[in-house]
C-alpha cells in the first residue's frame, strides 16, 4: 500500500525560495511547470507545488534580481524559463546554508538526534 504524505502549507512555504534556487542551480534552466513535477517526482509526492505558490515566488526571486527568464516560442504558445543569476547562485548557498543550520537547531531544540558537540 502506498500512502502519500504531504507537508504542511505552513512548512512549504517557508522553504518554497530555497527549493527553486536549489533545483534551479541542479538545472541549467526550467520553466514553471517542470520545476513543480521535479519537485513532485523528487519527493515523492511528498511535496506539490501548486501554480498560485509558484509563480508568485519566481516573480519575487526575479524581481530581486536572483532570476532571469528568457521565453521560448513553441507553435504558438510560450514558455518562460528560469535561469539563476550570479546574484541567485549565492542567494541559493545563503539560504542553503541557513535551512541546514535551522534543521540542526530544530532537531537539537526536539531532542530528536543532535546534542551539543555532536554535529
Amino acid at each position: 500500500m502506498y500512502i502519500c504524505i504531504m507537508y504542511s502549507s505552513e512548512l512549504i512555504k517557508g522553504t518554497l525560495k530555497t527549493i527553486v534556487l536549489n533545483l534551479l542551480k541542479d538545472n541549467e534552466r526550467m520553466y514553471g511547470y517542470e520545476i513543480t513535477q521535479k519537485v513532485k517526482d523528487l519527493t515523492q509526492n511528498k511535496i506539490q507545488i501548486t501554480e498560485g505558490a509558484l509563480y508568485p515566488t519566481l516573480h519575487a526571486l526575479e524581481k530581486q534580481g536572483d532570476l532571469t527568464t528568457e521565453k521560448e516560442y513553441i507553435g504558438k504558445r510560450v514558455r518562460k524559463y528560469y535561469r539563476l543569476t550570479d546574484q541567485g547562485i549565492n542567494t541559493m548557498q545563503d539560504r542553503v546554508n541557513e535551512l541546514a543550520d535551522f534543521m540542526k537547531t530544530m532537531r537539537f531544540l526536539l531532542d530528536l538526534d543532535v546534542k551539543p558537540g555532536h554535529a
